[in-house]
């Protein structure tokens, strides 16, 4: 029986996570996106812990209005860099959770990198 998408993806996530490992000085930017909304989150994997986020549902994103989607998933790729930048992280692993590089998740990590993050 062939797999569904979520299925799928779930697959390919599993499969570069194996691969991907963050730390504290070079965490992992983890992104999910719905329909609706993107999230993306810098996790030291070492600790498990979430060392920065930043989502489409904030206050200062949220407000602005008559954006695309994908220009909106740029603004939360600077507003996480912003907040990287602050706790003095500046190079990080991209994972993009099983999604295609393109669009929104793409647009997302041209947005951190415009706000300074390296990776």
């Amino acid at each position: 029986m062939a797999l569904s998408k979520t299925e799928k993806r779930e697959k390919i996530k599993l499969r570069i996570r194996k691969r991907i490992k963050g730390t504290a000085e070079k965490p992992r930017i983890s992104v999910f996106r719905s329909n609706k909304q993107i999230y993306a989150q810098a996790v030291d994997d070492v600790s498990g812990v979430t060392l920065a986020a930043a989502s489409s549902r904030e206050k200062e994103i949220a407000a602005v209005t008559g954006k695309k989607k994908s220009e909106v998933a740029v603004l939360v790729g600077k507003r996480l860099a912003a907040v990287c930048r602050e706790k003095g992280i500046e190079t990080v692993v991209f994972d993009r959770s099983g999604y295609q590089y393109h669009g929104r998740v793409k647009s997302l990590a041209d947005g951190a990198r415009e706000g300074g993050l390296k990776f």
